[in-house]
């Protein structure tokens, strides 16, 4: 089967005209300036690791780059090694990837004090008391993912434990318990302003809109723009909520629910459980009395902060007739525009965070919750846990220069600009970055890889089919936001995702179970937006049309497609009874 999709993958590009006509645009090597991410990518499907993945991409291209400049063989693969550190350095020492770094290091840290102090599991425990009925049990589940928008991971191990008593005595399955909790982690903090995700996904954002020579744009404003067009997203939201009130369900996972409602077999198969590294990460310290203001009080701060940082900051940029209009009218949606517009994201999502994390150590000591070292520990633990994405995102960044300089993108936009018609290009984008995110199980490492490619394509395409300034903008931002969910998308569905086997472990469902009735919902949603979602925006219809309209059809799905579980369960009993 690999070697299957890697030859597809290299006849599809030599069926597209790739040849020695674009040489000159990219740096004389014509169809080889592909190789690095064909490398990352084939990697990615066969040895399911990201890391290995971009390094040996990486690695490729500087091994290109070292004999376009009439080096031999030898001191080309030798000097590759060097090549990347140069890179990697590069990419550390730039304020805005630091900036990135930082934010990300430092709101893991405070979730890990949030975590701590009991704040999150307080916040789920009150919510969990008003779960009376089947329906309100998995309504408020829903709510809770919602609620806990800022890290995945935190979703994946907090609600299931919280949750997991309540739907046992409500007869909800334990592969319904999970479906709900993978499907509003990643979904949710993808899409959320502010969450251990939105540093890395503008950082990608930012370096694809550099390789078509746009390097002072606003990423996070961009980052905003690209959240209607998040459909996956935004649908499977929706698609949980649905079944969750209609209580319809289809496919294996009305045959769990059917089961768990009949006959109070909650699980089948062997439960995955909670490592107890990964459970004492997120359990409050013992003893700690649970305080919902132990969470809502530092979220707030940092949500808070970083809105007000957004203003000062980007008001510090303006100048001339914009900033005295600001300053005539400074709470007017034009001040705000131009204020958030002009702001540098990366250092003000973390100073935030430092803010928000002063904020939780002081609550945390003044309560006697733990000592000065002992909140240093817990915030510096927190960090740890996302060091990978620090890894990755300087592996992302080195690709991305190195693409830039071997003219990839040049390269692939000659070459299939007049080849695929621009309605479908978003579409083709979402189920690339599904497929990828699948077979590696990480949506990081496939943002980090398409986006490079899918942002120059965009341009090209939409610019050369004599869009204006404001549409083509709008093209290239649907086209980022198909990257970006499709890469959830496909994370989704992996057995091999950590956010998947995380959830099967908080909800302590077998694992396989979990997968094989997540899939097909997923698979559902999946098609619903490209038919309704991708397909039509490409084609030039507005998203204000075009998002109610998938929204409703995804109700519809469940209410008209799915089989009542509590009739079904109400007929059991009856039978017994009599």
């Amino acid at each position: 089967m690999r070697g299957i999709i890697i030859v597809l993958l290299l006849g599809v590009m030599s069926s597209l005209g790739f040849g020695a006509d674009s040489a000159e645009a990219a740096l004389n090597l014509g169809m080889w300036t592909l190789l690095p991410p064909i490398v990352a990518i084939t990697l990615a499907f066969i040895t399911k690791n990201v890391i290995l993945s971009l390094f040996i991409g990486i690695y490729s291209g500087s091994f290109l780059l070292g004999i376009t400049q009439g080096k031999n063989y030898l001191f080309s693969l030798l000097g590759g090694f060097s090549d990347i550190t140069n890179r990697v350095i590069g990419s550390m020492a730039d304020s805005w990837n630091a900036g990135i770094i930082l934010q990300c290091l430092t709101i893991g840290g405070l979730v890990a004090l949030i975590s701590k102090m009991g704040g999150a599991r307080a916040v789920a425990e009150s919510l969990a008391k008003r779960a009376k009925t089947p329906r309100s049990a998995q309504l408020i589940t829903w709510v809770m993912g919602l609620f806990i928008f800022f890290d995945d991971y935190a979703n994946a191990l907090i609600v299931g434990p919280i949750m997991r008593p309540i739907t046992d005595k409500m007869r909800i399955s334990r592969e319904k318990l999970a479906f709900i909790i993978d499907s509003t982690a990643a979904p949710i903090a993808g899409i959320a302003l502010i969450s251990t995700w939105v540093g890395y996904e503008i950082s990608v954002i930012k370096d694809g809109y550099s390789l078509i020579g746009m390097d002072n744009i606003n990423a996070y404003s961009i980052f905003v723009q690209t959240i209607p067009y998040r459909f996956y997203n935004i649908l499977m939201l929706i698609f949980v909520a649905s079944t969750a009130y209609f209580l319809r369900e289809f496919g294996p996972m009305a045959k769990a629910e059917m089961r768990a409602r009949t006959t109070g077999q909650v699980t089948s198969g062997s439960a995955a459980k909670v490592s107890p590294e990964e459970a004492a990460m997120i359990a409050p310290k013992e003893g700690v009395a649970l305080n919902i203001w132990n969470a809502i009080i530092p979220i707030m701060v940092l949500i808070v902060g970083s809105f007000v940082g957004f203003y000062l900051n980007g008001k510090g940029y303006l100048e001339g007739a914009v900033l005295e209009t600001v300053n005539n009218s400074p709470l007017s949606f034009y001040a705000i525009r131009e204020t958030f517009g002009n702001a540098d994201a990366s250092l003000v999502i973390f100073q935030a965070a430092l803010f928000a994390s002063i904020v939780a150590i002081i609550m945390g000591i003044s309560k006697k919750i733990f000592k000065f070292s002992e909140a240093v520990d817990t915030w510096v633990h927190g960090m740890k846990s996302l060091v990978i994405t620090g890894v990755i995102l300087l592996l992302a960044w080195s690709l991305t220069s190195l693409i830039k300089e071997l003219g990839t993108s040049v390269y692939l936009v000659n070459a299939l600009a007049g080849s695929i018609p621009k309605s479908i290009l978003p579409s083709i984008i979402f189920v690339l970055g599904s497929v990828i995110a699948f077979s590696t199980g990480t949506s990081y490492g496939t943002m980090g890889i398409l986006m490079p490619l899918a942002i120059p394509l965009a341009n090209a395409i939409g610019g050369g089919a004599g869009l204006s300034g404001e549409t083509l903008s709008s093209y290239i931002v649907m086209s980022i936001g198909a990257v970006l969910t499709g890469a959830i998308f496909g994370d989704h569905c992996s057995p091999i995702s950590d956010t998947t086997i995380l959830s099967s472990m908080g909800a302590e469902c077998d694992h396989i179970e979990h997968v094989k009735t997540q899939v097909i919902y997923a698979l559902v949603v999946g098609a619903i937006t490209v038919l309704f979602g991708y397909l039509p925006v490409g084609m030039g219809i507005s998203i204000y049309i075009v998002l109610p309209i998938s929204v409703l059809v995804t109700i519809l799905t469940v209410r008209f497609a799915g089989k009542s579980v509590e009739e079904v369960s109400v007929v059991k009993e009856e039978v017994e009874l009599a």
